[in-house]
């Protein structure tokens, strides 16, 4: 027989209960959005561990729990938009601490143990076993957004001082930003294809390998280039440009370490390193050259 819960167990109890009952509403949400297949199976299967962890603690508890609709539906709206990995992943990183609470429960209640491991398994599931296309195309998309970063902030950081004026200089880097793109995207295509040909292929389409890369490369230079179309002062919409070029690289390797598990801050400091060494190098060509034949 199990020993009487006291109130702050109690509460803790609701508290995962309440979790439970919040995750399984996601993963029956999105698995009926899916087609017939795995993903949609491996949601289903997951929302039934949900439910039937939700019924065991109801019953220890001897009282039915309420799920966080709202959390539902921002989970599901992050889901569908950044990729299934990412927003579950996101949403289960809660569920370490979930773990570690029902094995504190342990000795008293050896039930809670199960539903910690069954817990554990749920992150192995979905880091392993899930399928997503933005992380299969994942190696684009970084190619797209890290060429768009080192590229466009050195030549953005050079044109500041070779060129007069915040208008010329977001005109000029739209115009090397979007030839860049495309032959980015072009190169991507090649790229693919040929692994294609010589049987290396990972699977990857080359249509829609040149896409994401493309899109990402696009994105990142309207990123880049708003600073000179909103501010006139071409010192402050560099200093702006830079900090948004800083912007992009946390959000990329934010999403990277919450879907792959990777550190960030390692990732972070590399790509935020070489992006700005080469502006630095492009600041001072531009500021040599207009020093030199007075192009400003």
């Amino acid at each position: 027989m199990n020993a009487p819960l006291n109130r702050a167990q109690r509460d803790e109890l609701r508290r995962q209960l309440r979790n439970e009952l919040t995750e399984a509403l996601v993963y029956a949400g999105l698995a009926r959005r899916l087609p017939a297949g795995h993903n949609r199976d491996l949601l289903t299967r997951l929302a039934a561990d949900e439910r039937r962890h939700a019924d065991q603690l109801a019953a220890l508890l001897g009282e039915a729990g309420r799920p966080d609709r709202l959390r539902a539906a921002r989970t599901g709206l992050v889901a569908r938009l950044f990729g299934l990995t990412f927003g579950l992943k996101l949403m289960e990183r809660g569920e370490g601490r979930a773990a570690d609470a029902y094995r504190a429960f342990a000795d008293g209640l050896p039930e809670l143990s199960r539903i910690a491991e069954d817990e554990d398994a749920h992150e192995a599931a979905l880091l392993t076993l899930l399928e997503d296309e933005r992380l299969d195309y994942m190696g684009a998309i970084v190619l797209g957004l890290n060429d768009a970063l080192v590229e466009l902030t050195g030549a953005l950081a050079g044109y500041t001082f070779a060129l007069k004026g915040a208008r010329l200089i977001a005109m000029t880097g739209l115009i090397t930003g979007l030839a860049a793109a495309m032959s980015m995207a072009a190169s991507a295509f090649l790229s693919a294809r040929a692994d294609g040909a010589s049987g290396a292929s990972s699977g990857r389409h080359p249509v829609k390998t040149a896409c994401y890369t493309g899109l990402a490369y696009v994105v990142t230079v309207f990123v880049l280039i708003l600073p000179y179309l909103l501010v006139p002062n071409v010192r402050l919409a560099l200093g702006l440009m830079l900090a948004a070029a800083l912007g992009v690289i946390a959000l990329f390797n934010y999403y990277l370490s919450v879907a792959k598990d990777t550190p960030f801050r390692r990732s972070f400091l590399e790509m935020a390193g070489l992006s700005a060494g080469v502006a630095a190098v492009s600041f001072g060509i531009g500021f040599l050259l207009n020093h030199t034949f007075g192009a400003g």
